[in-house]
């Protein structure tokens, strides 16, 4: 892998549901199928803070990310967060928060980032923070920050079959 890239995105729609895949929308990933890591960061690729995705293969790859993401009722507002911190080494953690206030959700993740930094032995050298916020109108909001490691791959297929509603058969 030879690249992490951060998006982000905000977006409306009328289910908590929609709203979420509007936000994936803006960020560029919501043609992906998105497996979820804890937040370690490897030592070797660079990371990138892009906003939208580019291209990353055929719909349905995998991608695999940090993400934080959230989802607001009518009337109310979000906010998702992912920061970052890496040593000399470029290894280095990912801290990720949603919560309604855009400040409060920086400030946790710096928190949780100086907590992260505490508990390693590692001469820490770079620190960042992206939020992204949403208010909900008249329908629901949803925002997203996601880490993105490298680009698609092939979602699992071995094993599944099309179900054409006898039990067994395909």
């Amino acid at each position: 892998m030879s690249l992490i890239r951060l998006v982000w995105g905000a977006g409306e729609g009328p289910t908590e549901l929609s709203a979420f895949d509007a936000a994936l929308a803006e960020a560029g990933v919501h043609n992906y199928n998105l497996v979820t890591l804890s937040s370690v960061i490897p030592a070797g690729p660079d990371i990138e803070v892009v906003g939208t995705a580019p291209d990353l293969g055929p719909v349905g790859d995998e991608l695999h990310v940090v993400e934080s993401s959230a989802v607001a009722a009518p009337g109310e507002s979000v906010a998702a967060g992912v920061g970052w911190a890496r040593s000399e080494s470029g290894r280095g953690i990912f801290y990720e928060v949603d919560g309604d206030d855009p400040e409060s959700v920086e400030a946790e993740i710096r928190e949780g980032l100086a907590a992260g930094r505490e508990l390693r032995d590692w001469r820490f050298v770079d620190e960042q923070v992206v939020v992204e916020s949403a208010t909900a109108t008249d329908e629901y909001a949803g925002a997203v920050v996601c880490a993105v490691y490298g680009e698609g791959r092939p979602a699992p297929t071995e094993g599944r079959g099309r179900l054409t509603g006898e039990r067994g058969t395909e």
